[in-house]
């Protein structure tokens, strides 16, 4: 414990006239100023430069997480389908017909899931780039009611008129949603919730790529989405 006591004695006998020559001489108060200067200008340059970076890629994390739900578009559909099957036999003299006529109700979907979006983040150059956006899923869900149904008992209906008409009305169906406005309503789904990115981005001085190209505006988007 005395020899403690004693090496304290020996510095502030030492760090004491040091300080007190400096008070002296006047310039103390130069010394103090310079010294915050320097401390603050060291701090702005390296750790508050850093925590900003930081804190700028996990806000971008975290819209990104936002932005990366499933988009839907939903319609509904009808359609009135007439189908035929004909069995013959005995070199065509004989046959036996069935037929029927449908009416198909269908409730179409088309969905972008972005929860499967690809991105990376370039921190040092404040860039990040979407590497993928996945295509659209067209789901059809489909109810039939069967009318004028007219079938032989040599030719009756089953399963697999059931799969071909399924089969035909899904193609029925499908053409008319290429036909409709279902498919461009969901692209301006999917362009307004990458939107979101953008406004972030740019409100932070970040910049977003997308298919190589600097994404600026929203029809910026739509270049990168057409194939």
């Amino acid at each position: 414990m005395a020899r403690n006591t004693s090496t304290e004695t020996q510095i502030k006998n030492i760090v004491t006239p040091v300080i007190q020559a400096i008070f002296k001489s006047g310039k103390a108060i130069y010394i103090i100023i310079i010294a915050v200067v320097f401390y603050f200008g060291y701090q702005y340059f390296t750790q508050k430069k850093e925590d900003s970076v930081t804190f700028n890629s996990d806000l971008i994390e975290k819209e990104i997480k936002n932005v990366g739900k499933l988009i839907v578009t939903e319609g509904k559909f009808s359609e009135v389908v007439t189908y035929k099957d004909q069995q013959k036999y005995l070199m065509d003299l004989v046959s036996f017909e069935k037929k029927a006529l449908i009416v198909a109700n269908a409730n179409v979907t088309i969905a972008y899931d972005l929860r499967q979006i690809k991105y990376n983040i370039d921190q040092e150059k404040k860039t990040i780039t979407i590497t993928y956006v996945p295509e659209p899923e067209l789901k059809i869900n489909q109810e039939l009611q069967f009318y004028d149904i007219n079938q032989s008992r040599f030719n009756p209906f089953g399963a697999e008129d059931y799969n071909k008409i399924n089969q035909k009305v899904k193609e029925v169906i499908t053409k008319k949603v290429e036909q409709s406005t279902l498919k461009s309503n969901a692209e301006n789904r999917l362009l307004s919730e990458l939107s979101k990115l953008l406004i972030l981005t740019n409100t932070m001085g970040w910049t977003l790529e997308y298919n190589g190209n600097i994404i600026q505006k929203d029809s910026d988007f739509i270049k990168g989405l057409t194939p």
